[in-house]
């Protein structure tokens, strides 16, 4: 009778998680789709089932990253990012070791820079850097961890004297970082991954940085001339059409 018992137990345990399993694929489905309030519609009932999943908080976080494009007020975007920003350190706690994780942090910190002002900026510059060389060091073939520091050092070499200054106060030091940095880091994301177009774009906008004109084109519209497959990628492609039209 106890092995029948402990038959059925089991068995209802795994039937549980398979529905958790499903409710994870079905809010993937909507996930590729960019319709982050579906996703959250299965990924959220999944989480409260398995707790302490690292794997599925990203996806989480990811969700609500997506859903700041949707929302109109300044109030509503940072909601959300804050949103997204809780389930993305709950997710470095349960999984320290794994580069997702810190990769979540940065993005969301990217996210979340244009609704904060100059002071703020430059405190979540930092914070951008060490989740992004945390999830690089921990993935060395990620190719959008290094996007993301390549990133960090084309805004840091880019700032104005008034932001800089700021940027003193706030690190005492500023960090070493540079154009040719960020260069480093865009060459070895496209090495990694050739296929995103933002590795192109943002490659170009720091050469138009250092004043490397044509290289910049020929990057900036290689990047334009590739399809639309992510979800910022409409935006990514509004800002290199503005460094061509700024050249």
């Amino acid at each position: 009778m106890k092995t029948y018992l402990l038959l059925g137990s089991l068995l209802l345990a795994l039937n549980v998680y398979g529905n958790v399993d499903d409710l994870i694929r079905q809010g993937d489905t909507y996930d590729a789709k960019f319709q982050p309030d579906e996703a959250l519609k299965h990924y959220l009932p999944a989480e409260k089932r398995r707790p302490g999943d690292a794997a599925l908080m990203v996806k989480i976080a990811r969700q609500y990253v997506f859903r700041m494009d949707e929302l109109s007020s300044s109030a509503d975007k940072m909601a959300s990012a804050k949103m997204a920003l809780s389930y993305a350190e709950k997710a470095v706690k349960a999984a320290p070791a794994t580069s997702d994780p810190h990769l979540s942090i940065a993005i969301v910190y990217g996210k979340m820079t244009p609704l904060l002002g100059n002071k703020e900026k430059i405190e979540v510059s930092r914070k951008i850097k060490e989740a992004a060389e945390k999830a690089v060091k921990l993935n060395p073939r990620d190719d959008y961890a290094w996007h993301l520091l390549g990133r960090w050092h084309q805004a840091l070499a880019g700032m104005g004297s008034l932001t800089r200054g700021i940027a003193r106060l706030v690190y005492g030091e500023l960090p070493a970082a540079s154009n040719e940095e960020a260069v480093k880091c865009f060459e070895k994301a496209l090495s990694l991954n050739p296929r995103r177009l933002i590795h192109h774009i943002e490659l170009g906008r720091t050469f138009a940085q250092m004043g490397r004109t044509e290289e910049a084109r020929q990057a900036i519209n290689k990047g334009l001339a590739m399809p639309d497959q992510e979800k910022d990628d409409p935006e990514t492609k509004r800002r290199g059409r503005a460094a061509l039209d700024a050249l």
